[in-house]
């Protein structure tokens, strides 16, 4: 019996079960609702982003076009001078974005969960409202929320299982095993044959869904490598359970027998592995309630603004040399009238220490939870397709420590321009804008 004829047979038999077929629909229904999920919320973040840009892009030409006529004071707010470094960064808008990938279509992943548009200020931290309301409970279930992912991990083992349920073991039962075995070269080859047709038929599935999502998004995705590192890790998925499920139905010799150890299977994978290992987690390695972070943002800022003149000189020159320890008596007086500015600047590094405690405590969880991927495969790939699409914990991790760079570089840029009392014009205006907007 050729390869060749144990296809045709296998479609003739999928074709006169309704049940199969409805299944793949099914799958399919529920792939595509996924991908309009993730199609929709790439739209909505892409729309939220190209109209911040607007907006910066109107303010920055009417600023640079008050330094051009040299008006510079605000007739609103008289004390308001915009050559003066504190308040020309201060009273500027500046932000910095996420931009969501295209790719996001296929996995949503933690997109939800984190903000993706971050307005920088000397006030500003990685770990305001605005970007982590969630971040005390991290392992938060995201309950209603349908991608294509989802669709992958959980229904495609799922549709496999229905696929490939009586194969084998429904020749068994009918007796016709014995008949198989004469005209098969090999019984494993037969099953093998058979299995595949279904493989290669989930994989077509798959692709067309993978294009599909691709055209939702942006169609220049297609020539990009995250569809088929999308589709690469899809088809290994399907691998995997396929595999699995041929030794099932090889050893297996009735169909209630195989429905069972292959449904175990799949609810020890899909399920318990990954629930027990989100317990051991959570036991292990508790949600961080950043208790430090929000001490020192509330506590910290009054205790700043208390210490004596020489405490406060001295944690400033610390972190920026070109303040001399010994002043003259016009540096001391100058010193003393920028104090309020220079506030924010030891703030920050407050809050960096607090933030170093947090970030550090979920780094160590995120180890614990790979060195589970060996026998967890579900949260395993998930990782890989949320990575793929640029909305894995990572990528957001990336998003904070790029947002406290810019807000180290604004302080940075600030209490150096005050002190060497520069005025600023167009040009240096410009100069700020290149750095900090980002």
């Amino acid at each position: 019996m050729k390869y060749l004829d144990v296809f045709l047979y296998e479609w003739q038999h999928f074709k006169h079960s309704p049940f199969k077929i409805i299944a793949i629909v099914l799958f399919m229904l529920a792939s595509s609702y996924g991908l309009f999920n993730g199609a929709r919320l790439y739209q909505k973040q892409k729309a939220e982003v190209d109209k911040i840009e607007q907006v910066i892009e109107e303010e920055e030409a009417q600023n640079i076009a008050a330094y051009e006529d040299g008006k510079t004071k605000s007739k609103a707010r008289f004390w308001i001078d915009f050559t003066d470094p504190y308040q020309a960064i201060s009273f500027s808008t500046f932000y910095h974005n996420k931009t969501p990938s295209p790719a996001m279509v296929y996995s949503i992943g933690q997109a939800e969960m984190y903000g993706f548009i971050k307005e920088l200020s000397y006030w500003a931290s990685p770990y305001d409202a605005d970007l982590a309301e969630e971040i005390a409970n991290p392992e938060r279930l995201q309950i209603g929320t349908l991608d294509f992912a989802f669709a992958l991990l959980y229904l495609m083992p799922l549709l496999l299982l229905v696929l490939l349920y009586n194969i084998k073991s429904a020749e068994t039962e009918q007796g016709f095993m014995p008949l198989i075995e004469v005209q098969s070269a090999s019984k494993d080859r037969w099953l093998l044959a058979r299995i595949s047709f279904y493989v290669v038929l989930l994989i077509v599935v798959i692709f067309s869904l993978i294009f599909f999502g691709g055209f939702l998004t942006n169609i220049t995705l297609l020539l990009k490598k995250a569809i088929w590192q999308m589709f690469f890790n899809s088809f290994i998925y399907l691998l995997l359970w396929s595999v699995l499920y041929f030794f099932i139905l090889r050893k297996g010799t009735s169909i209630s027998g195989n429905t069972l150890i292959m449904t175990g299977f799949f609810l020890l994978f899909v399920f318990i592995i990954p629930a027990a290992v989100h317990q051991y987690v959570s036991i292990v390695k508790p949600a961080n309630l950043m208790t430090e972070f929000i001490d020192a943002e509330r506590e910290q800022q009054q205790k700043i603004f208390e210490l004596t003149e020489k405490e406060f000189r001295e944690k400033l020159t610390k972190l920026f040399p070109i303040i001399p320890e010994e002043l003259s008596t016009e540096e001391d007086l100058k010193f003393y009238l920028s104090r309020n500015q220079f506030g924010p600047a030891l703030l920050n590094e407050t809050k960096k220490e607090s933030i170093e405690v947090i970030e550090n405590e979920n780094q160590e969880k995120n180890k614990l939870i790979n060195s589970t991927f060996i026998f967890n495969p579900v949260s395993f790939f998930q990782n890989r397709f949320n990575s793929i699409t640029e909305t894995h914990y990572n990528n957001y991790q990336n998003y904070r420590t790029e947002i406290q760079d810019l807000v180290d570089a604004q302080i940075q840029l600030m209490v150096t321009d005050v002190w060497n009392e520069v005025k600023v014009d167009k040009e240096r205006y410009m100069h700020y804008l290149n750095l900090l907007q980002q």
